[in-house]
């Protein structure tokens, strides 16, 4: 399992964090904590990619700074 702390640009309020956490809930993975700018996430690496984490949180209309 890898843990990985995502720095998003544009969240700005508990709706941006809803919005977030429903797209990542869509992954297998383990959301630990969602916050206003961050997602704390832990994922197996051979079912997730850090490119499927991206593209869920672009999905939510936000976007990962890298």
């Amino acid at each position: 399992m890898k843990s990985e702390k995502l720095k998003i640009e544009g969240m700005s309020c508990n709706h941006c964090v809803m919005h977030v956490k429903k797209e990542l809930s869509k992954l297998d993975i383990n959301i630990k904590d969602v916050q206003i700018g961050s997602a704390d996430v832990e994922y197996d690496e051979n079912k997730v990619s850090r490119d499927d984490l991206v593209k869920a949180v672009d999905e939510a209309g936000y976007k990962v700074i890298i």
